[in-house]
């Protein structure tokens, strides 16, 4: 798998004054919109105005506003429902997945959407096997047949009732076949989907969406359109932007001092400024190279389990815009368990000593944390080197911290240079597989050279097969105790997302939640 979603940084808040109202309840078909155009500012760039590219935030942004999938994450819900589809459901052992489209469906060209379009769209991103694109998620796809225009059929090669949730994220973007190469990446910036929203152009600076008429779907946008403005990681330029008025929302970048200062000023109300916090499930974890000659020792990985303080680094890196995260899978999702807690503890020098004895490791352990500010945010430098710090501390280690551009550092990784690194994760879907299958299954994309067989060939297809997720709860367990024991990876903090807006935005409380879709259409604006 080739995954890339990374989390660039934390997304956390409380609330500098009273919390914004929220924007109603009303769904419906069509596009029929109110409200004036919103102007949304976020520090992440849009890699990929193409599906079958793009495996960023800033691109999912754009493709979950822009595409339709036969599915969708409604607001306030885990659970995927149709959305381009009519209906959809399995047939047979979760092998057999059929959906019936709407009728009437058009792209925003006015095209007619049909089910050639659906298979298309699949077929294409597959062949194209883009290194930064979805593909991974599609892997269980063995055949598409189209019976009639309105009838799209998956034939899985193994039972994967997770396959709804994946097809409802940006990867079961549908494009129009009339439009898009099979076998090539669009080149030219633009992008024609049969969503809420039309992408009317796009630079390295700014995107400009308009309310797409011919939408037929759940959403009901309530703004005339959305200018998002594009702040290249400048996150002091963000929030400039947003305390000069010059965007409506801030989204996905103000650092955690900007958030502390928010939370605590007397005068943000009077400024116009609200913290709107939501639910996430982006999570951070500090990577082992098991085949590294020093941290490839349990014994060394244990003592810096036993050693890690995630509260400290919660509270003075990054201001409590996060939580302590203490298992693979987050709070807030089915499977969640506190594993490393139970296993590890509170920190206790006297423990990560006594590790390393066992070990038979009696001098200081040299170690070097890596890091990469570029991609996770300037706040991962402070926090590698806090974490450096109550490592050397406890008198065990000498840890020192070296930070390198993102490029660099994914291919140091690739390349087996590094013995401990930091990996952040967006999810695709709100379900624990998608915080186990990609770190553990085949293709890791951890590159830290870990494999478990039972985790492997047992747990993970067991729990993709199974139909109620809730059921699988006991075998995620069991997955987190033996990570937890053989310790790959420590997970660190699972961030909070946020927002901040200008007087007069409602709405963003159903923009924020675990299923990680930014609703353009919950927005309104006056």
């Amino acid at each position: 798998m080739k995954h890339n979603k990374w989390l660039t940084a934390p997304l956390a808040a409380g609330l500098s004054a009273a919390l914004l109202s929220g924007c109603g309840t009303e769904q419906g078909e069509g596009a029929a919109s109110s409200g004036d155009n919103v102007r949304v500012g976020m520090s992440d760039e849009v890699m990929a105005t193409d599906p079958a590219a793009g495996y960023d935030p800033g691109s999912w942004l754009l493709f979950n506003n822009v595409f339709q999938s036969l599915l969708s994450f409604p607001k306030g819900t885990t659970e995927p429902q149709p959305e381009a589809a009519e209906t959809c459901d399995f047939q047979g052992a979760s092998t057999v997945y059929r959906c019936t489209l709407r009728e009437g469906l058009k792209f925003s060209n006015g095209n007619p959407l049909t089910s050639k379009d659906v298979k298309f769209s699949f077929d294409r991103a597959l062949k194209i096997d883009d290194p930064a694109g979805p593909a991974p998620l599609l892997s269980t796809i063995k055949s598409i047949e189209t019976p009639d225009d309105l009838t799209v059929v998956f034939r899985l090669k193994t039972p994967d009732a997770t396959f709804p949730s994946k097809i409802a994220s940006g990867a079961g973007s549908i494009v129009d076949h009339r439009e898009y190469a099979e076998d090539a990446l669009r080149t030219d910036g633009k992008a024609v989907g049969s969503g809420p929203y039309k992408l009317e152009s796009i630079s390295d600076t700014e995107a400009v969406f308009s309310v797409n008429a011919d939408y037929r779907g759940s959403a009901k946008p309530k703004n005339s359109g959305v200018t998002l403005k594009l702040y290249g990681g400048d996150r002091a330029a963000l929030s400039k932007a947003i305390a000069d008025n010059d965007i409506d929302v801030a989204y996905r970048g103000l650092s955690a001092d900007d958030i502390a200062t928010l939370e605590t000023s007397a005068t943000a109300a009077d400024e116009g400024l609200e913290v709107i916090p939501g639910t996430s499930a982006e999570v951070q974890h500090l990577v082992f190279n098991v085949k590294d000659p020093v941290v490839g020792k349990l014994g060394v990985r244990q003592a810096i389990a036993h050693l890690v303080d995630r509260e400290a680094l919660v509270q003075n890196v990054y201001k409590s815009t996060a939580t302590p995260l203490y298992s693979i899978v987050p709070a807030g999702i089915a499977g969640h368990n506190t594993a490393f807690f139970d296993t590890y503890g509170s920190p206790d020098a006297a423990k990560a000593k006594k590790a390393l004895r066992k070990a038979g490791i009696t001098d200081k352990v040299k170690l070097t944390l890596w890091s990469t500010p570029s991609r996770y945010g300037p706040a991962t430098d402070q926090e590698f080197k806090a974490i450096a710090e109550q490592l050397n501390s406890s008198g065990l280690f000498e840890a020192t911290v070296q930070s390198v551009e993102f490029e660099q550092y994914e291919k140091d990784i690739a390349d087996g240079k590094y013995g401990v690194y930091v990996k952040g994760w967006v999810p695709d879907y709100p379900d624990a597989d998608n915080f186990t299958a990609p770190f553990f299954g085949p293709g890791n994309v951890l590159g830290n050279n870990y494999e478990n067989a039972t985790i492997t060939d047992s747990l993970l297809p067991k729990t993709s097969a199974a139909a109620d997720r809730a059921a699988t709860g006991q075998d995620f367990g069991k997955l987190q105790d033996l990570v937890a024991d053989e310790l790959p990876l420590l997970p660190l903090w699972q961030g909070k997302q946020y927002a901040v807006a200008r007087d007069g935005i409602t709405g963003l409380e159903w923009t924020l939640d675990a299923s990680t879709v930014f609703r353009f259409w919950e927005i309104k604006k006056g």
